[in-house]
């Protein structure tokens, strides 16, 4: 076994990322306090090819040092807008049709393996805050909630962690890959 070279990924620049066909999804970040957590969201935008992120209230905005470091350049490759609020820019993907998913344990959430997208419609998915989660205000406004199952003594995963392994289960879902 070796480690394949990076000709033989066959990595795409940025230009012919730009205009690669994406998977219908976006994803909203809502009040992300880490800078961290946002550069590594935006590494996994770029890694499974989503339309956008959506950064929200005091969520961290390129450039920023903390940001392009855990980024390595996807700032530059993945769509991303800011809202001053969460609320505006969830209302803004429900006008346009997508279907609004709150990454959240709640009392009607479905756990992330039995939850089908629908192949052909656009999905948000909202990832809340470290400490409070999706807000309620937001929380109202979406279509559904997924939670991914844990079993250890914790009950949630950092922000980052848990955008790679929803976005990942949904574009196997979508994809069929």
């Amino acid at each position: 076994m070796r480690k394949r070279t990076m000709e033989e990924l066959n990595r795409l620049s940025v230009a012919d990322f730009k205009s690669t066909q994406k998977f219908p999804l976006t994803l909203v970040l809502d009040n992300v306090r880490s800078l961290h957590n946002v550069g590594s969201a935006f590494r996994t935008a770029d890694a499974f090819a989503i339309e956008k992120i959506w950064l929200c209230g005091i969520t961290g905005r390129p450039p920023q040092r903390e940001i392009t470091k855990t980024a390595l350049g996807s700032t530059e490759s993945v769509v991303w807008e800011y809202a001053a609020t969460t609320v505006e820019a969830v209302q803004q993907l429900k006008a346009a049709g997508y279907v609004v998913v709150a990454v959240e344990q709640t009392d009607g959430s479905q756990l992330l393996p039995a939850f089908r997208p629908e192949p052909g419609r656009p999905y948000a998915l909202v990832m809340g805050n470290e400490v409070f989660g999706v807000d309620d205000e937001v929380l109202a406004l979406c279509d559904a909630a997924v939670e991914i199952p844990q079993f250890g003594t914790k009950h949630s995963l950092n922000v980052s962690v848990a955008a790679g392994v929803v976005l990942w289960d949904f574009i196997t879902k979508l994809d069929g890959r």
